[in-house]
């Protein structure tokens, strides 16, 4: 029988609780790391993984053992748990319970990959996309 065949690329932005600024040095790097193993793990293919002191973003082709809501979850638990016990002082470090996802076409991944690498950089410049980056963290907002 023929194994089943996808092209799924999915744009995941995810924060810290409260939009804490804390994914620096040690913090962004044992959860990045993580976020990547947990990924290879699940044999999702991280295109690009990047973000700011605050928040991630991650671009990924699926395989067609997982759906969005489990990687989340799994890549979210297993880093914040890792921070939490192997990081000095990150002890309390925790994600929102939210996140926002977004299918890309194969086409747009390149564009996708570049606006992800360069995050910084585009919240500094003020050039941010605003479907990727406000209409999520509007909804997670208090009234």
């Amino acid at each position: 029988m023929p194994s089943a065949y996808t092209q799924l690329y999915i744009h995941i932005v995810w924060a810290t609780w409260d939009r804490l600024p804390i994914l620096r040095g040690d913090v962004r790097d044992t959860a990045y790391a993580c976020i990547r193993s947990e990924c290879k793990e699940l044999g999702v293919r991280v295109i690009a993984l990047g973000g700011t002191d605050d928040h991630v973003h991650l671009l990924g082709s699926l395989p067609t053992t997982v759906c969005i809501a489990d990687l989340v979850k799994q890549i979210k638990g297993s880093s914040s748990h890792l921070v939490n016990h192997r990081v000095p002082g990150g002890g309390n470090f925790k994600w929102q319970g939210s996140y926002a996802a977004f299918t890309v076409s194969k086409s747009l991944g390149p564009v996708v990959r570049k606006y992800i690498l360069n995050q910084e950089q585009h919240h500094a410049a003020g050039t941010t996309d605003k479907d990727a980056e406000v209409a999520w963290v509007e909804r997670d907002m208090p009234a």
